[in-house]
């Protein structure tokens, strides 16, 4: 790697960690060099999409971008199980109550169907019932 990449790379790395903090407090200690071996094959933009400018931004907190990906994952059919799970449970650790969940995927019925609406309530009530019990 060359140092410019290098000096890119600390960087992005420091803002993902400081985003994996204020997304959900438990994540303080979220190592991203996992990825290490990922990066070669990756374009600085969609590091810089990730770790930088798209997720990092000022103007929403992280509950309502959280709250705003459950919708997303919702209309896709919430086919995308263990992202949507993932999600449920960093939104509840920055904040969002159940029922701000359960209305944000109400609201995805008009544009995803009520088959991935029920889906992701399906979802969502597992990942309540599994926090219930811890």
């Amino acid at each position: 790697m060359s140092d410019a990449f290098t000096k890119l790379f600390a960087q992005m790395m420091a803002s993902s960690q400081e985003m994996a903090r204020a997304w959900n407090p438990s994540l303080e200690h979220f190592d991203m060099r996992a990825m290490e071996k990922l990066v070669p094959i990756m374009p600085a933009d969609m590091l810089e999409m990730w770790f930088g400018k798209t997720f990092n931004r000022e103007g929403l907190d992280a509950k309502t971008r959280l709250l705003l990906t459950i919708g997303a994952i919702t209309v896709q059919g919430a086919l995308a199980e263990p992202q949507l799970r993932m999600t449920i449970r960093q939104a509840l650790a920055a904040g969002a109550t159940q029922r701000e969940i359960a209305e944000t995927i109400f609201q995805m019925s008009m544009f995803g169907g009520l088959p991935a609406m029920q889906k992701a309530l399906e979802i969502a009530q597992g990942v309540y019932a599994e926090e219930d019990k811890q």
